[in-house]
């Protein structure tokens, strides 16, 4: 052991005096002799291979040996740094102004989307709803039939999705973290649900194979369509303004009966008729419904004894008419230009 510790300082002192003028060679050093994989730490963990009498000794010259190339190496380097600093003060101009501004780097900004999802999230949290997370790998269960859409629905090619091995597969919304929330929790229940969903669309302007979604899911007792409209009164005027108004048109959606498409007034043209809505004056934001009977009973939640709603919504679409954009493509081309507007 004597003999390669020896040895190991031989080598360093023949490699310091070729490097000491070098920084960037003292650095290599470091790491040599004293880095975790460098040769101090190989020699060390050899001590378990020793007598109990021989360790404590060659513990103790191996830690000096450390703590001497330690102190050669950090004194060459402070000396070198000391060095630099003291030739960059005397090239320095006399009339160098110090007050002058630094170079300006770039700072990052958020972006909209998520500027849209916490603001969205942040009324809902105002009114007592609570951010819940799922996974994006789900289950067929839980994407499915959990929420009243059996394998030979209809309406099950419109959420159909990306599939993965053994029946697993990229959600095609964030109800089935609402699923797995109320396996888990009885009533009442009052959560919000945002996160990226995948379905198989074909990208265009308004269109996007990835997107996200903010769903909101209010479980208790004597729940009806009332409170439905008001908090989504509430939310709407709250997120377009006080003079937004809103309207509900009956619609299908397999885990909610009855179930409607919730409109705003255009913000654009305040309801009289663009080209952004169509000359009706208004905007289609979400759907929603109160929960189906058979979607509580998959959880496992006595819908006699419980009613609810659930609404759901498009982050780009939001975000769009927000910030005018016309172009759903422009979120994800990761264009520096674009992001730094917002």
């Amino acid at each position: 052991m004597e003999e390669i510790l020896k040895k190991i300082e031989q080598e360093f002192e023949q490699n310091f005096a070729d490097a000491q003028a070098q920084a960037g060679k003292l650095e290599e050093l470091k790491i040599k002799f004293l880095g975790r994989k460098g040769q101090l730490n190989t020699v060390f963990k050899s001590l378990s291979g020793l007598s109990q009498q021989d360790r404590p000794v060659f513990g103790k010259r191996i830690n000096e040996l450390k703590e001497k190339i330690e102190k050669k190496l950090n004194g060459r380097l402070t000396a070198l740094n000391e060095r630099v600093s003291k030739a960059s003060a005397d090239r320095r101009p006399e009339n160098f102004d110090i007050t002058l501004p630094a170079i300006k780097k770039d700072t990052g900004s958020v972006h909209p989307l998520t500027q849209v999802i916490d603001q969205i999230c942040g009324l809902f949290v105002e009114m007592g709803f609570m951010i819940v997370e799922g996974p994006e790998i789900e289950t067929e269960y839980h994407n499915f039939e959990a929420l009243n859409i059996p394998l030979e629905h209809p309406s099950r090619e419109a959420f159909d999705t990306f599939y993965l091995e053994n029946k697993y597969l990229l959600r095609s919304h964030t109800s089935p973290a609402q699923i797995r929330f109320m396996e888990e929790h009885k009533p009442p229940v009052q959560i919000v649900v945002p996160g990226k969903v995948y379905r198989p669309d074909a990208t265009d302007a308004s269109h996007s194979f990835m997107f996200h979604q903010i769903e909101g899911l209010l479980i208790d007792k004597g729940i009806t369509f009332a409170h439905l409209r008001g908090v989504l009164s509430v939310f709407a005027k709250k997120l377009f303004g006080e003079k937004t108004k809103m309207r509900f048109r009956p619609s299908f959606f397999p885990f909610t009966e009855p179930s409607a498409e919730v409109d705003i007034s255009c913000i654009i043209c305040a309801g009289r008729g663009c080209s952004v809505c169509g000359q009706s004056g208004w905007l289609e934001i979400l759907g929603s419904g109160l929960v189906h009977p058979k979607v509580l009973e998959a959880c496992n939640v006595n819908s006699r004894k419980y009613s609810g709603f659930a609404f759901g919504l498009g982050v780009e679409r939001v975000a769009m008419l927000k910030y005018g954009i016309d172009d759903i493509r422009l979120f994800f081309e990761n264009d520096l230009r674009f992001i730094k507007q917002f």
